[in-house]
């Protein structure tokens, strides 16, 4: 679709309410551009939107909506951005998807996908795993699903340590289903966090990876980095966070439609699962396939995939998947 250019300039000039409107270091701007899919430059009260037709009427609209907002030099907040975003976006997301739903997502030059972490580089391997970091990237809730050793979980751990250390979340969460204890942790000794230790150490060990021990520690501590069985996420609103639900496909349905109605302004989700390994009791139904169903054409919602190709562990791992696979 080919790309368009709108000019206009918002009236009064008034310098402070410019400034609350393009928000600190134009953070507010971008929060638009990263959510439209648009370009938006401005000098003073003039402004340029570049993008596809629809999103820049959008954008358009939101700036001199917001700008109204400013009246009486009021300041405005990313979570007022985000509430004046959300009906756009809906309706440009679905425009972008029915578009695009003939076609595969193009993959850019490999540097695109790279994940920072203070202890190293992640290099995304494959297509699927280049197209699972973009749409974390692009999506608020993303769905990684496929078979163990895809690097559904280690992907999403990088993708959060490097969103904290570049101040877009202020916390990390990590949750899992405790099935193996039929969730009754009051029995097993120790506080909430060494009860659950044992659920989540694949998720421990490749943050001590990304960021080493000591500081893993300290901001667990801090409780900027947070671990947590499923069931105690009810009743609770995860604003600026980074969540990541492993092992999902342990989840009941109802388990997953109150984890997903905990997401609140600014967070990112990530849920990871492998629909082959499912240890719920017989008869009860996995959320994750159920999620899979209900939420597949909801706009704004990331699915990635994963098949046996993309494993990256011993070379025997993927012919084991394939026999189960077969025998299934």
């Amino acid at each position: 679709m080919a790309e368009a250019m709108r000019q206009f300039t918002l009236e009064p000039d008034h310098p402070q309410r410019l400034a609350a409107l393009c928000g600190l270091a134009n953070d507010h701007l971008k929060q638009i551009e990263s959510r439209l899919d648009v370009r938006i430059l401005n000098r003073g009260n003039h402004f340029q939107i570049q993008g596809e037709e629809a999103q820049i009427a959008a954008a358009e609209d939101i700036l001199k909506r917001l700008y109204r907002e400013t009246k009486g030099n009021k300041d405005l907040s990313p979570d007022t951005v985000h509430l004046f975003l959300q009906p756009s976006e809906v309706s440009g997301v679905r425009d972008r998807q029915q578009a695009q739903s003939n076609e595969e997502p193009k993959l850019h030059e490999d540097k695109l996908y790279v994940v920072h972490t203070p202890k190293m580089v992640v290099r995304p391997r494959g297509a699927n795993q280049k197209r699972y970091v973009h749409s974390v990237v692009n999506h608020d809730i993303n769905f990684g699903i496929g078979p163990a050793g895809t690097g559904k979980t280690y992907l999403a751990v990088a993708c959060a340590v490097q969103a904290l250390q570049q101040d877009q979340v202020r916390r990390i969460l990590l949750v899992r289903p405790a099935v193996e204890a039929g969730e009754k942790l009051g029995f097993l000794p120790g506080d909430l966090s060494q009860k659950v230790d044992p659920y989540l150490r694949p998720l421990y060990d490749a943050l001590y990876e990304m960021l080493g021990f000591e500081k893993v520690d300290r901001l667990i501590e801090r409780n900027i980095i947070e671990v947590a069985p499923l069931a105690y996420m009810r009743g609770r609103t995860l604003s600026h966070s980074y969540i990541i639900l492993d092992e999902s496909q342990n989840t009941t349905r109802e388990q997953m439609k109150m984890f997903l109605t905990r997401i609140g302004f600014g967070s990112t989700a990530i849920i990871t699962g492998d629909p082959s390994q499912i240890d719920l009791p017989k008869g009860q139904a996995s959320g994750l396939r159920h999620a899979i169903d209900v939420l597949k054409d909801v706009p704004g919602i990331g699915f990635t995939h994963f098949e046996s190709g993309d494993v990256v562990r011993h070379p025997l791992v993927q012919r084991i998947v394939d026999a189960y696979e077969a025998a299934e």
